[in-house]
Parts: structure tokens; sequence; C-alpha cells
């Protein structure tokens, strides 16, 4: 680590401790060549992955984009904003453990659907509706009734 006070580029680390969270590492550094001490900050190397949509297109993951969605399927349902915040905040944290650089629509969508339906069957359905672009009544009918009768265990496709 270079020193920021004479540029000397050998320094060495005095103390180190995580922070509370253990998400960060504090080091305390000496100068070899000035004496001077400063501190850095470690941290992992975050990775925002890739949703690849149906067509091949490649946008950057989107977690705002992504709650809106939830949010807008669980409008005046019994869905919390906390149980929301708290599933994108562990699928994005399962796509930085597993250092995921894509994940497919299809995927998240599915994410998405198993959360809501341990949530609330309508809001499932709503969610369901657009993102397997529901065509006809008939396709509400054929996921409640799946709901109905299995739990919604089967993914609900469309035609």
């Amino acid at each position: 680590m270079k020193c920021p006070f004479c540029g000397f580029e050998d320094t060495r680390v005095v103390n180190s401790r995580p922070d509370r969270e253990g998400n960060t590492i504090r080091r305390r550094r000496e100068c070899d060549e000035c004496h001077q001490r400063f501190t850095t900050y470690e941290t992992r190397e975050e990775i925002t992955p890739f949703v690849v949509k149906k067509d091949g297109r490649a946008e950057l993951f989107d977690r705002n984009k992504l709650i809106r969605s939830i949010q807008s399927a669980s409008n005046k349902r019994p869905v919390s904003q906390e149980a929301i915040l708290a599933f994108v905040a562990d699928l994005e944290a399962s796509l930085q453990d597993q250092f995921r650089r894509e994940i497919r629509s299809r995927e998240l969508g599915d994410r998405v659907m198993d959360f809501l339906k341990a949530q609330d069957h309508v809001a499932y359905v709503r969610f369901a509706s657009v993102y397997r672009d529901f065509r006809d009544v008939g396709e509400f009918v054929q996921a409640i009734t799946r709901l109905q009768t299995d739990g919604g265990d089967e993914p609900v496709d469309a035609p």
C-alpha cells in the first residue's frame, strides 16, 4: 500500500480488526519511510450481476426494479415491506456469495414467485399473470386451481 503522505511504496499493517457487521476490515498502517500512520478499509468486491432476458438481452440487476414489481403484485395485500426487503437482500446476498455474474430472468422470476406463493396467493397470481404473460381468463383460472389443489407447486406456464 502506497503511503498517502510521502508516496513510499512500502507500508506495514500495525493493527487489523473487522467492523461490527463483519463486512469491512479496518487496518492501521505505518509507512516504513516517513513513519506516518494512516487507516485503510478492506471490503469484499461486490459484483452486480446481469439479468439475461428471454430474448437474450442482458441488463444490470436492479434491486429497486425488483422491489417495485413485488410491491406492485402485493399492493393492498398482507405482504410486509420488511418481508419484501429481506427477500431481495437475501437474493442479492446469495448471488454475491455464489459470485454469479448473471442470472436468467426465468430463474429470478421463479424465485420471486416462490416467495410470493409463501406470502400471499393473490399477490402470487398477480405476479404470475405479468411474469408468465397470461393471455386470457382461463390462465388465471388454471393458476388458481393449481393453488387450491396442490399449493401451486407446479409452475404456471404461459401457452
